[in-house]
């Protein structure tokens, strides 16, 4: 549904859209109904788009570019900026760099990782936070993280390394059966030749080294090939990027892999979780 207060707090790219859309639309003195059985949506879903009290759905847009944007490219072109202004505040300075990554090196410690989440997982978590967030906006966000998963299949390809604690496969998020479905599509995505997935076994400090103690990291390689690192502590936001502190962060990362254990035990272990193995 619709929510007024996204008019005030609609994003500069889903504003410039609603704009283009509207005067499009009118260019061709077609009135919302019309437009929206070109479409295959409802006239209140495209007066919501066109007034930002809902911003247009990937779905939307590539409808758009067929019925009213002449095949010029321009709704599409404005898929990546419109999802842009769906995150969160706190992600929008990294979810372009993610998207561009040739590479990236990730640690998760407290949940599966926003790029490797199944809709439900992602469901189930968003909608399960703190503070509560209406159910429109947990569709939006969902919807918004589920898009970054396209960044598995991009060309040029991007080499993906993923370390999870043995702790977030066990952690039970949404159901038994949203978790299970969970832990499959992780086997699945470590099967995937541009993607490493490796787990930190719940006694790797048995013997005194711990090197994930200091929380989440993702270490990013641009195009450019600039190495960067991304920190979110509660919502917070730190994109790093002097030398000195990213080659600690590095090392760190390094460290947390070599006390991993190897892919293929990895996803021996999430297969056994998920109850696919004996």
């Amino acid at each position: 549904m619709a929510r007024a207060e996204n008019k005030a707090t609609a994003g500069p790219a889903t504003r410039l859209v609603a704009q283009i859309a509207r005067l499009m639309r009118l260019r061709k003195g077609l009135t919302q109904t019309e437009v929206g059985v070109r479409m295959g949506f409802s006239a209140a879903a495209v007066s919501a788009m066109e007034t930002c009290a809902q911003p247009a759905s990937d779905e939307m847009l590539v409808a758009m570019e067929h019925a009213i944007g002449d095949e010029i490219g321009i709704f599409l072109a404005a898929r990546d900026f419109v999802r842009l202004d769906k995150y969160p505040e706190q992600f929008k300075s990294y979810a372009l760099l993610e998207q561009e990554a040739v590479g990236l090196r990730l640690y998760a410690a407290l949940v599966v990782h926003g790029l490797f989440q199944t809709k439900a997982y992602a469901r189930a978590l968003i909608g399960g936070g703190f503070p509560p967030l209406a159910d429109e906006r947990v569709d939006e966000l969902v919807e918004a993280r589920m898009t970054r998963n396209s960044l598995l299949d991009r060309e040029p390809v991007a080499l993906i390394e993923v370390i999870l604690e043995e702790s977030v496969l066990r952690r039970k998020i949404g159901s038994e059966e949203v978790m299970r479905d969970q832990l499959l599509h992780l086997a699945e995505c470590a099967k995937r030749r541009n993607v490493t997935l490796q787990v930190l076994p719940l006694g790797c400090g048995l013997l005194g080294e711990y090197a994930g103690g200091h929380g989440e990291l993702d270490l990013i390689e641009t195009p450019e090939h600039d190495h960067l690192v991304y920190l979110e502590p509660q919502e917070e936001s730190l994109l790093i990027s002097d030398p000195a502190k990213v080659s600690t962060y590095a090392q760190r990362y390094a460290k947390i892999r070599s006390q991993a254990l190897d892919p293929r035990e990895s996803l021996g272990l999430i297969e056994r979780l998920a109850g696919d193995r004996e």
